[in-house]
C-alpha cells in the first residue's frame, strides 16, 4: 500500500520537477538571430542609421557591418596603377607606376577582382598625392603600395591566415607580427584608441572639421567586428536630414559609432580612424554604389563572398 502510493508521487514529482526545468530553460535569454554581435555565423550586413546609429532607412550614415572572421568572405586593397596589380618588372621587383583612378574605376577593374570574382563591397582609403602616390600604408595580399606618410599616420587592416583566427587592427606603421601586415589602408585622424575617444576637430584643422564635413571612417570592437561607414548628404539613396540625421562633425563619431556597436551587439568600440574624405568618400555594396564622389583616391578596401 505504501509502495502502491508512493509510486504517484514519485511519477508527480518527476514531471513536476521537468516542468520547473523546462521554464528555466526557456527564462534563459537565447542569443538573438537578428542581432549581429549574438549571430555566430554572422558574416556582412548593409544598412543605414540615424546620428544615434539607430537603423533608419533614410539615414545618412551608409554602414557595412562585417566580421572578419567570417570563412564566408575574404578581403583585397586595390591602388591606382598603370599595369596589372603586383606585376614585376625584368629585374623581378614589383611595379609600382601610379596613376589617378577614382573609386568607380578602383572597385570594377581588372585589378579589383580577387580569383576571378569581383568585389560585394568597398569603402575608399587613402590619400593621393601629387604624383598620384598612395600617401599612407597600403598592402595588398601581402605586396606593399605605400607613400611618404607610411609610419606616420594610421592604416586599417585585417590579417592572414585561417579566415577563423584573422584579426582586424588600427595602428600605425607595420604590425609586429608579419601575419598582421596581409591587407593594409592607409588613413588619417585616428579617434579611438584602446577604447577611449577623443574629438581630433582641432587636429583636422578649420576644413577638414567645419568645412568638408562629408566622412568615410572605420571601428574596431571589442568583439572583433568591424564597422565601415560613409556619411554623406551627396549619396545615391534617399536621405531625409534633421538635427540627428545630419553631417558628422568630429565630436559626433562616438555617438554614431557607440550607438552601432551598441544597438547590433558587437561590445564597445576600441579603435577608430578616418579613410579620406572631402572630395572622395565612396561606399559600394552588393552591386549599387551609395556614395561616391569625384576625387582620385589612393587605395579602396575590397571585400569578397567566397
Amino acid at each position: 500500500m505504501k509502495k502502491s502510493s508512493f509510486l504517484p508521487l514519485l511519477i508527480s514529482s518527476s514531471f513536476l520537477l521537468l516542468g520547473c526545468q523546462d521554464m528555466v530553460a526557456n527564462s534563459v535569454p537565447k542569443p538573438s538571430t537578428t542581432c549581429p554581435g549574438n549571430n555566430p555565423s554572422f558574416s556582412i550586413e548593409f544598412f543605414k542609421t540615424n546620428n544615434k546609429g539607430e537603423r533608419y532607412s533614410p539615414g545618412i550614415n551608409h554602414v557595412i557591418l562585417f566580421n572578419p572572421k567570417s570563412p564566408s568572405l575574404d578581403f583585397k586593397v586595390n591602388v591606382g596603377l598603370a599595369h596589372k596589380i603586383y606585376a614585376k618588372d625584368g629585374r623581378g621587383n614589383f611595379k609600382r607606376q601610379y596613376i589617378p583612378k577614382y573609386f568607380s574605376q578602383l572597385i570594377a577593374d581588372e585589378n579589383s577582382k580577387l580569383n576571378g570574382k569581383s568585389p560585394i563591397a568597398a569603402i575608399n582609403a587613402d590619400y593621393i598625392d601629387t604624383v598620384n602616390k598612395p600617401q599612407g600604408l597600403n598592402i595588398s595580399r601581402g605586396v606593399e603600395y605605400s607613400g611618404a606618410f607610411k609610419t606616420k599616420r594610421s592604416s586599417f587592416g585585417i590579417s592572414g591566415g585561417n579566415p577563423r583566427e584573422r584579426i582586424a587592427t588600427i595602428d600605425t606603421g607595420r604590425r609586429g607580427a608579419n601575419f598582421l601586415n596581409y591587407n593594409l589602408v592607409g588613413g588619417n585622424g585616428r579617434f579611438y584608441k584602446q577604447g577611449q575617444f577623443k574629438d581630433i576637430c582641432k587636429a583636422l584643422g578649420e576644413f577638414a572639421c567645419k568645412g568638408a564635413t562629408n566622412r568615410s571612417m572605420v571601428a574596431v570592437t571589442s568583439k572583433g567586428y568591424v564597422i565601415l561607414l560613409v556619411n554623406d548628404v551627396k549619396a545615391n539613396s534617399s536621405i531625409q536630414t534633421s538635427a540627428i540625421n545630419k553631417e558628422l562633425l568630429p565630436s559626433q563619431f562616438d555617438d554614431v559609432l557607440s550607438g552601432i556597436s551598441r544597438n547590433n551587439c558587437l561590445g564597445k568600440i576600441q579603435e577608430g580612424m578616418l579613410f579620406d574624405g572631402g572630395m572622395s568618400p565612396g561606399l559600394f555594396y552588393n552591386n549599387k554604389v551609395y556614395v561616391e564622389n569625384f576625387g582620385p583616391i589612393g587605395s579602396v578596401f575590397l571585400i569578397y563572398k567566397k
